[in-house]
């Protein structure tokens, strides 16, 4: 009778070899692959043990790649937000909150934007001998002076920055010690306004020129030499393009026109120098803005922002010598920071506080009418229209 296969199941091969009707050669069943009499001999024709597609090791499953990248993709988020959570804390600790505008006395109100007081100090604090010869600021001194006082206004309608010279003369108001808490009462007195510094520090500066402006300082900050050179230093080098040929004994500067790097000591020279420029005060205060503004530039570079090993120099040396005030915050100087850089880039003015002539003592006087106007401009947050020519 014909064998006949169940449904489904393939028919059997008829072999020539031993082991009878549907075994193949060497007496293996054709329909299991197994030997007859239990013998293996470890030959396969072509089929994979494991049931495989033919040269495949298993159904092994395809690898998900848009799992994997998106892990990859979380994982590096939480890193960034990890190192940017952990640097902030870093910096903030870094900030010298010393300066206490609480005990500011007899304030204006506040206006629109915010009011920064920047000052550039002649402070020595931590520097060694060796470095106050390298960078030509002499010996120690008592109290200290300020080099350069000036007023960022950071609002919607442009940022201002107004240099104020310290031969201004302005009047000494009425104000409490910073650290004596007795009374001095207005007598009219009429100095420099750096000297209010030297007298009783970043209070009455403040007191000050709140004061002679009618205008409320938010915030404060002030630098020293040393601080200022390692800055320079931590970012490279600043790239200036110097207009003229400069050579000043009193503060090292050596300078030929044209654009040059200037290092940390270079820089700090190039900032103080009074005596060699032809407007002395004011023209100073004109390279010293120039200067920041190109310093800022370069410290929100890409090469300076992304590189830790710049990025973290350049906040130390910076924030380890930065005094501020109590209420400063660190949004609050990466917010002058960038208004800097802004008023740099020409998104802004950048000004000396108007000037009408001097005093017999030689002490620069203020135009009082533009100097009205100009404040009432910042404090309405207004663009301002006022200049600082004669």
């Amino acid at each position: 009778m014909p064998h006949t296969s169940a449904p489904g199941v393939p028919p059997q091969t008829r072999g020539s070899g031993q082991g009878g009707p549907g075994y193949g050669p060497g007496g293996h069943d054709a329909r299991y692959g197994q030997p007859q009499d239990g013998y293996d001999s470890g030959y396969s024709e072509g089929q994979v043990y494991g049931g495989g597609r033919g040269g495949d090791y298993g159904d092994r499953p395809r690898p998900d790649w848009r799992r994997r990248t998106k892990w990859t993709l979380l994982t590096l988020v939480v890193v960034l937000l990890v190192w940017s959570v952990g640097t902030y804390f870093w910096a903030d600790s870094k900030l010298r909150r010393e300066v206490d505008l609480s005990i500011v006395e007899d304030r204006p109100d506040a206006g629109d934007g915010t009011n920064y007081l920047i000052v550039g100090s002649d402070s020595r604090e931590g520097m060694s001998d060796e470095e106050r010869q390298n960078l030509h600021t002499g010996g120690p001194t008592d109290g200290g002076r300020t080099d350069s006082i000036m007023i960022l206004h950071v609002g919607s309608n442009g940022n201002t920055m107004v240099s104020l010279p310290r031969d201004s003369n302005v009047e000494v108001p009425s104000y409490t010690g910073s650290e004596s808490g007795k009374k001095y009462p207005a007598k009219g007195r009429h100095t420099k306004i750096n000297a209010t510094y030297a007298e009783d520090g970043p209070t009455l500066l403040v007191r000050t020129v709140e004061h002679n402006t009618g205008l409320r300082i938010d915030h404060y900050a002030e630098i020293g030499f040393g601080g200022f050179a390692k800055i320079v230093d931590a970012v490279g080098g600043v790239e200036m393009d110097i207009p003229r040929d400069i050579k000043d004994k009193k503060s090292g500067a050596d300078f030929e026109k044209g654009k040059q790097t200037l290092d940390g000591r270079e820089a700090l020279a190039f900032v103080r120098t009074r005596y060699a420029l032809p407007g002395s005060d004011l023209d100073r205060t004109k390279n010293q803005q120039k200067f920041l503004a190109a310093l800022a530039n370069q410290a929100a570079t890409p090469s300076t922002v992304l590189n830790p090993f710049k990025l973290y120099p350049t906040m130390g040396a910076g924030l380890d010598t930065l005094k501020v005030d109590k209420d400063m915050s660190l949004w609050n100087v990466a917010s002058m920071f960038w208004a800097m850089k802004g008023v740099s880039g020409g998104d802004g003015t950048s000004m000396n506080m108007p000037i009408s002539g001097s005093t017999p003592n030689g002490n620069l006087q203020w135009d009082r009418a533009k100097v009205k106007k100009l404040v009432d401009q910042l404090n309405n947050d207004e663009k301002v229209t006022v200049t600082s020519d004669r």
